[in-house]
């Protein structure tokens, strides 16, 4: 099997370089490749690299997740997440390859308090949540193999994220406050990227091709269980002191979201069900504190 990964320079590409390293050959590319093209500024570029390498299955981990900037930025963000996008699903429809996509809680608009499940309608509140949603419809018009996966609250060992966030902040301030009216799952990149190698060898093990395409299609995946910023940073703490990292914060208040304006408005419910992935995959998620407890202990050593 021949993987073809954009996307190299994020917490989920690199993390996917290693899952998806013992599917067969894997080509890595990131912005700068020396050999391939993979500036999602540049379409046309994206699909040269795709007609040289003739992958069976491309995974896309290239986004633009800046939210904030998204809202006066928007012919970059289109750029990056529409019509790049729209390309790669042409180009993997042509070569009849699988498509793998990475989408987002912020698809939906964040009423209510119950899980959202896949057939939940979508109604976007900022230019990011449009622009994935947008990706969304490219891909299911114009490319029959793919496997949309919508996520949430990503972090990881590597990168900029919440939980570093906090432990920078953890370290030199005594009290924090942090927003509580917000709620979803926190989700390690590493779950992402073993969950859709995971995924990629199902649908590439099915021996007909009409099995093969019943599992495309978009599926929930995020960690097991939801909680609130204020209470994702309680638990960063927790978890810290117990492993061993020195902290001086003594208390976390918990605060409304209109503390803390922002040029894009987020989804008060990221709330995501998981159970179309879990019977479709034979998987059973994990929940949101194993990833972080894990995420801590590698941190502390």
């Amino acid at each position: 099997m021949r993987v073809l990964l954009f996307g190299t320079d994020g917490q989920v590409g690199w993390e996917l370089q290693r899952s998806l390293s013992y599917l067969g050959d894997l080509f890595c590319v990131g912005r700068d490749h020396p050999d391939y093209e993979g500036d999602f500024l540049e379409p046309s570029g994206l699909v040269r690299t795709i007609e040289a390498i003739k992958p069976d299955v491309i995974v896309n981990a290239a986004a633009y997740t800046a939210v904030d900037k998204a809202e006066t930025d928007q012919e970059n963000a289109h750029k990056i997440n529409v019509e790049s996008v729209l390309a790669l699903a042409k180009a993997a429809e042509k070569h009849q390859a699988w498509l793998v996509h990475y989408s987002t809680d912020y698809v939906y608009d964040g009423s209510g308090d119950l899980p959202r499940s896949e057939e939940t309608p979508t109604a976007p509140i900022n230019v990011y949540g449009k622009t994935k949603e947008a990706s969304e419809r490219a891909i299911r018009a114009h490319c029959s193999r793919y496997l949309i996966f919508r996520t949430s609250w990503v972090y990881a060992a590597r990168g900029n994220n919440f939980i570093k966030t906090m432990l920078r902040l953890a370290k030199s301030q005594q009290t924090l406050s942090v927003v509580d009216d917000q709620v979803g799952a926190p989700t390690s990149a590493e779950l992402l990227a073993d969950c859709t190698a995971h995924a990629i060898k199902k649908v590439k093990s099915v021996a007909l091709q009409v099995d093969e395409e019943r599992l495309a299609g978009t599926y929930h995946l995020v960690a097991k269980g939801f909680t609130s910023w204020h209470g994702f940073a309680k638990t960063i703490f927790d978890l810290s002191k117990k492993n061993g990292i020195k902290l001086v914060v003594q208390s976390v208040e918990p605060v409304p979201s209109s503390n803390y304006p922002t040029p894009a408005a987020r989804p008060h419910n990221s709330r995501l069900d998981v159970s179309k992935f879990e019977k479709s995959f034979d998987l059973t998620l994990p929940a949101w504190q194993l990833g972080v407890e894990r995420m801590i202990k590698e941190l502390s050593e």
